[in-house]
């Protein structure tokens, strides 16, 4: 499908599709470019079947499919560094999680003969870095696709098929969509995460220890996603900011809201509210995003 592939940096997504594609034996010759020394001395230690390459022209000029795998701040570094040459016919893709400003980077080069499929896998943890990767990451799990008006309908089902036989479940829609989907299921609970975590650990110092030692269920699980990647998110949120501001007044109209009825003693007003997200929880189940479970599906070890 694509013989040749390069990957452009190599953290918890990067080095997952590595480990992936050598897993299912998806390309004949891997190429991976990472600025970072330590990234790439803990790969090379991995021994596993890529090239390594610090020259970013080296990297893509034969590649069939070029993977974008770096923050989103680092994008403009990466293409205002030097004048990449791309190979003919080829794909190129990302990873990131908001898509308006990275488009306009990419559609302002004006590549010629290229296929721009704007991707992202709907996968992570809170752990970065390519000791964190690991090749099942992506299955069962939805990835985006959107293509660019210029990309060729036989390279978007290449690029489907790929992610596909990664594991993933693809889904295309346009940049506009997915950067409003993705304000709402991913970057709200990233900003509610990281506030809920600051007020938590400003309470008073003799309280401190025991909100740590007490975390229920809620709190502990607020503390795994504000455990993410920073500069990641710094990114995402400078990224998709029109959205996201219009979804975090949303929230704060809705809970001033609750305020106003916890402030009244208004109980019928709580028990509105509460069932109907409640309801939500049975439709993302039914979706096949989480299972009914206790604990919210987690495994133990």
């Amino acid at each position: 499908m694509f013989n040749n592939i390069t990957i452009i940096g190599c953290g918890l997504i990067g080095s997952s599709i590595i480990r992936a594609i050598d897993k299912k034996k998806l390309s004949n010759n891997v190429t991976i470019y990472d600025k970072s020394k330590d990234v790439i001395s803990f790969l090379k230690k991995k021994n596993l079947p890529i090239h390594f390459s610090d020259n970013l022209n080296h990297s893509v000029k034969d590649a069939d499919l070029i993977i974008l795998a770096v923050p989103l701040g680092a994008y403009i570094d990466i293409f205002s560094s030097e004048k990449i040459k791309f190979k003919k016919n080829a794909v190129l893709t990302d990873v990131g999680s908001a898509k308006k400003e990275i488009n306009k980077i990419i559609e302002d080069l004006n590549l010629k003969d290229i296929s721009w499929i704007a991707s992202h896998p709907i996968a992570g943890t809170e752990d970065s870095g390519p000791q964190a990767g690991f090749a099942e990451l992506f299955e069962d799990r939805w990835c985006i696709i959107s293509p660019s008006a210029k990309a060729k309908k036989e390279d978007i089902k290449k690029l489907k098929l790929f992610w596909e036989q990664l594991g993933s479940k693809v889904k295309t829609m346009t940049i506009e969509e997915h950067d409003h989907i993705l304000s709402i299921t991913s970057h709200l609970p990233h900003a509610i995460a990281y506030n809920l975590v600051r007020t938590a650990i400003n309470n008073k110092d003799e309280f401190k220890k025991d909100v740590i030692q007490y975390s229920a269920g809620g709190l502990r699980d607020f503390t795994r996603i504000a455990a993410s990647d920073p500069i990641m998110w710094r990114d995402i949120f400078l990224d998709n900011s029109e959205n996201i501001i219009k979804i975090l007044d949303n929230f704060s109209i809705n809970l001033e809201e609750m305020k106003k009825a916890i402030k009244e003693k208004n109980g019928d007003k709580l028990i509105k509210i509460f069932l109907e997200t409640k309801e939500v929880r049975k439709e993302i189940i039914k979706a096949g995003q989480d299972t009914k479970k206790a604990d919210f599906g987690r495994k133990k070890d």
